[in-house]
């Protein structure tokens, strides 16, 4: 049975391989793919993956996963789109933003990738730090199953974890309604994960004028398979200012402020 599976994955398209593993009910990592030099979080491939072996990428990533992320799988190639970002941002005027922050993986990776605590910049992280709010579920995103809360309750443990960097401001509370306690006048980086439309474009939207020229967007959710209303709202979200979203294999999206 197994070498079968593997036989038809080692000639699938991505797509029949993803389907082939929803068939048999088994995430990618439980199976074997010859000279893959990744294999998790939903993406394998055979391409270069040398950054796994990058000593500041090494310890940054053990520093997020150290905050007790909470990920089904190992997110590190996802980790190091936003650490690329995060070094772009680095050298442009403006703070950081992160709208869905969680345990403040991301973040705290980060902040070690690009020496955070040395650059005159404020990172902002907004959450509600106990997950979904009830309001801001649509009703596709419900049947799709997106509920409210579904995350454990972690402002105590965020507080915590970025307390030793001063210029690092954590602000609980929904989103849009918390929006107006960022004070930056300019953005160089914004991040957005917060698995629902609304929170998400109402970011996008208020943040779109203070993102300086060359600022990144990360979508963390952008491509993948149960947030698809998600997706939409950023096409059109783009289009609408003249540019495009750049969909990446991690399921992230990334979008460039011309």
């Amino acid at each position: 049975m197994i070498r079968t599976i593997r036989r038809a994955l080692l000639g699938a398209l991505p797509e029949q391989v993803a389907k082939i593993l929803r068939c048999i009910g088994a995430p990618n990592k439980f199976i074997h793919f010859p000279g893959a030099t990744y294999n998790s979080d939903g993406l394998v491939t055979r391409h270069n993956a040398d950054f796994l072996r990058d000593k500041l990428f090494v310890e940054s990533y053990a520093l997020a996963r150290a905050t007790g992320m909470t990920a089904n799988d190992n997110p590190a190639w996802r980790h190091s789109v936003v650490y690329w970002a995060a070094y772009k941002a680095s050298t442009l005027e403006g703070d950081f933003v992160e709208c869905g922050v969680n345990r403040g993986s991301m973040s705290r990776g980060l902040i070690h990738y690009v020496d955070f605590g040395s650059l005159p910049k404020t990172l902002w992280l907004l959450d509600t730090f106990q997950g979904l709010a009830a309001t801001h579920i649509n009703d596709e995103e419900r049947r799709l199953g997106r509920v409210p809360g579904g995350y454990t309750e972690c402002l105590d443990a965020v507080r915590e974890t970025f307390a030793p960097f001063k210029n690092v401001r954590v602000i609980p509370g929904t989103v849009p309604e918390t929006l107006s306690q960022v004070t930056a006048q300019k953005v160089a980086y914004l991040a957005i994960d917060m698995n629902c439309v609304a929170p998400e474009i109402a970011a996008a939207e208020f943040f779109w004028d203070k993102l300086v020229s060359g600022a990144v967007i990360v979508l963390d959710d952008y491509g993948f398979e149960l947030h698809e209303p998600q997706k939409r709202a950023f096409d059109e979200f783009a289009a609408r200012r003249g540019c495009r979203v750049l969909s990446l294999p991690t399921g992230q999206g990334l979008i460039f402020k011309p």
